[in-house]
């Protein structure tokens, strides 16, 4: 396991002013380009994709996926929406595609060039949802190319489930698009089978005064790598990103964020949690906030745990925080990665529990906050079953 944290900062918080001015997003390789043609083909030592093992992306990297991919029928998508809502299914031409930013890296590009259409789901302005909107994506074998837009007008309200089960090998892109005062929060599940691959980008252009919440929560698949970003339309806005991930024998996670502070008086928050168990288990979380210098008044913090259940996982956390201005609220991060607590661990046995109820407490209630956050019930009882269904094999 490793806790790596950039040269200048601390994982207490402390925060890095000043230094040589780099280019917009220097750790990628390329600039962000609607065109896979923009993006050299990844190494492995670029500093986008040190982390990731590339041969096990199946060709979605390098062009071949379609070449290297067995049989089958792609993805499944479903919308289950509120009355009021508009679903629709459109091709590359329409102009809302693309709408929160560009690609950043070449699986991504390989995704928006390839798909051939795409889903739009609408949420009316002043419209308050009183149910979820539930998109499911279902692997059915094969690769496929994904772009879904998600689309909240002025002053509305919704809940999204993205909720993807199944086998396939998956690129795809997800745009959020939030209007002036809106509220959006989105919760995404990962709970693939043991051999699908997913590689996602996830935009969202926050606007005036709205609000934006992303829960992400990944247990499923042999690999999978996610690029929650965020960018700010106007000011005012507010972005909140949860993570929950349980990252099991062979598999790797790895989410990669990054909140472009662009515009004054804006707000963000992080918030990931990560447990690992079993022979080269491999979780990755990159965090990464930029403050423009136009970007007076930022308020942010980024926070990632990690708790390492078994011997033989590995960890690798990074939080960067780049800061082009003074005038801010605030500004921190904090990474950390251990074992359980033993006091925790002592306090819980010296009351009577056993000692693999006490660890299934301890990392219960790691867990528990981010959980929360989901706000749906169902939701929430069926992802702590699968927690439960995790711990059961930890301890076993």
């Amino acid at each position: 396991m490793a806790d790596n944290t950039p040269a200048g900062s601390t994982t207490d918080g402390a925060i890095q002013v000043g230094g040589p001015r780099q280019p917009i997003d220097a750790r990628v390789s390329a600039p962000a380009s609607y065109d896979v043609a923009d993006f050299p083909v990844p190494h492995g030592r670029e500093e986008e994709w040190r982390f990731t093992p590339l041969e096990r992306l199946r060709g979605l990297h390098d062009g071949t996926a379609l070449e290297k991919g067995v049989n089958g029928g792609g993805v499944k998508v479903e919308v289950s929406a509120p009355e009021g809502v508009t679903v629709e299914t459109v091709g590359r031409e329409d102009a809302r595609l693309g709408r929160s930013g560009k690609p950043v890296d070449r699986v991504a590009a390989q995704a928006y060039t390839s798909f051939e259409k795409a889903s739009v789901v609408s949420i009316p302005k002043d419209t308050v949802l009183t149910e979820p909107v539930t998109i499911s994506v279902r692997g059915e074998g094969g690769v496929a190319f994904g772009h879904q837009v998600i689309e909240v007008g002025a002053f509305a309200e919704a809940v999204v489930v993205l909720d993807h089960t199944g086998d396939t090998t998956l690129a795809a892109n997800v745009e959020f698009l939030i209007g002036d005062g809106a509220k959006l929060t989105v919760v995404s599940v990962q709970d693939w089978d043991a051999t699908a691959v997913h590689a996602a980008q996830h935009t969202a252009l926050v606007g005036r005064d709205a609000s934006f919440k992303s829960v992400i929560v990944t247990f499923g698949g042999d690999l999978v790598r996610l690029h929650p970003r965020v960018v700010y339309g106007a000011p005012g806005g507010e972005a909140e990103l949860y993570g929950l991930y349980f990252t099991d024998k062979g598999q790797h996670q790895e989410h990669r964020l990054f909140v472009d502070h662009d515009t004054p008086h804006c707000r963000s928050n992080v918030a990931y949690k990560g447990a690992l168990q079993g022979q080269d288990a491999h979780a990755v979380w990159i965090g990464d906030v930029l403050i423009r210098a136009e970007a007076e008044g930022t308020d942010t913090y980024e926070l990632n745990r990690n708790l390492v259940l078994t011997d033989g996982a590995r960890v690798d956390s990074v939080p960067n925080l780049e800061i082009e201005t003074g005038e801010i609220v605030g500004a921190g991060h904090a990474s950390a990665t251990g074992r359980f607590d033993d006091e925790q661990l002592f306090y819980l046995m010296a009351r009577g529990i056993p000692a693999d109820e006490a660890r299934r407490l301890v990392v219960r209630g790691f867990f528990a906050e981010l959980v929360q956050q989901i706000g749906i019930p169902e939701l929430e009882e069926r992802l702590i079953a699968k927690i439960e269904a995790e711990l059961e094999a930890s301890v076993a």
